[in-house]
């Protein structure tokens, strides 16, 4: 299910981060030189959305660093 543009949320500018959307939900957290540094996942519950950072440690490794309110609480997980 697609969110409408208008109640998708806004990503954040963070200096020396891009934010790229994977897929609805998913974005791929990546450094100016375009290293990968992890993951933002968004999860709906009954308390509304939420946003997981997840950090890559290795090719096939990651660390749950949170889970936030908003979307850049956690982009600044990667900073």
């Amino acid at each position: 299910m697609s969110i409408p543009a208008s109640t998708a949320p806004r990503l954040p500018v963070i200096r020396g981060l891009s934010l790229v959307p994977v897929k609805d939900g998913l974005w791929r957290v990546s450094n100016p030189s375009g290293m990968v540094l992890g993951h933002i996942e968004r999860r709906t519950d009954a308390d509304g959305d939420r946003f997981s950072a997840r950090r890559l440690l290795a090719a096939t490794r990651t660390m749950n660093v949170g889970s936030f309110w908003r979307i850049d609480d956690a982009a600044d997980c990667f900073r």
